[in-house]
């Protein structure tokens, strides 16, 4: 039975998707079957894990609007090790076709029943906004991982991000709740980067993950290959703080269940 979670932060350029393919390409280096969902129509996390977004026939679109299933249009990233439900540019339209229609905030969970036994983890790389897409993602998903960089400005996106998941909680999916917050990009040499990680470790406590992803220029230079940096240099800082991140992630959740 998989577990899905969302990577999601409504503040954009956070590292949400870089989080979203190296940890899948993490948990698939560790043996665990992994499923990539695309939920941004920029197909960003697509073309990282080495999925062409142009050639797709099917994509997360045709799933959202019943038209596909995921078993139908998923591919295999045979490079990373894991499958990818792909979107491009044809996703955006979605958001307003989806408004007249019926289960409108349901449809990914609908999808992701048919193939959850498939996978040990779902991981749904959200679009930095709160839209149907989004609400997709956070009523489909057991919980959410939050990338954010340990700035002032991330701060105050958190609190907003985090009475959102407590409304979705509330109304649509009682499943929900925060997995952990993940720092990424981070430079120690920075005073600021460690006051306001020590604030995130003082008022969330546990819910902050061990693992901390530095700033690395692999990580940045990994997409223009198609790859997550896990795979593009498996050396690297970046990418062995992601593979460290896999096994707490896996940690975490046996010890949740």
């Amino acid at each position: 039975m998989a577990r899905i979670f969302c990577i999601a932060n409504q503040k954009g350029g956070v590292g949400k998707t870089t989080t979203t393919v190296n940890l899948a390409a993490g948990l698939a280096r560790i043996g665990q079957r992994v499923l990539v969902v695309d939920l941004d129509p920029q197909g960003n996390a697509t073309m990282g894990s080495g999925v062409d977004k142009r050639s797709l026939a099917l994509t997360v679109y045709d799933v959202l609007l019943e038209s596909a299933s995921i078993a139908e249009a998923r591919q295999r990233s045979e490079k990373a090790g894991y499958d990818v439900l792909g979107a491009n540019r044809e996703l955006a339209g979605a958001e307003v076709e989806l408004v007249e229609l019926e289960r409108r905030d349901k449809r990914l969970k609908g999808a992701l029943a048919a193939v959850e036994a498939e996978y040990d983890f779902v991981l749904v790389d959200c679009p930095p906004s709160l839209s149907l897409l989004t609400l997709n993602g956070l009523c489909a998903a057991h919980g959410v991982v939050v990338p954010m960089q340990c700035e002032y400005f991330a701060l105050e996106g958190l609190s907003d991000l985090v009475n959102t998941i407590k409304q979705v909680h509330a109304n649509l999916n009682p499943d929900l709740q925060i997995i952990g917050l993940l720092r990424v990009m981070f430079d120690p040499r920075i005073t600021l980067q460690q006051q306001v990680s020590e604030q995130l470790k003082a008022h969330f406590g546990d819910k902050v993950f061990d693992s901390v992803i530095p700033r690395n220029v692999r990580l940045a230079e990994a997409p223009s290959y198609g790859l997550p940096g896990v795979v593009f240099d498996p050396s690297s800082r970046g990418a062995q703080a992601f593979v460290e991140f896999a096994g707490e992630m896996v940690r975490r959740i046996e010890s949740m269940r």
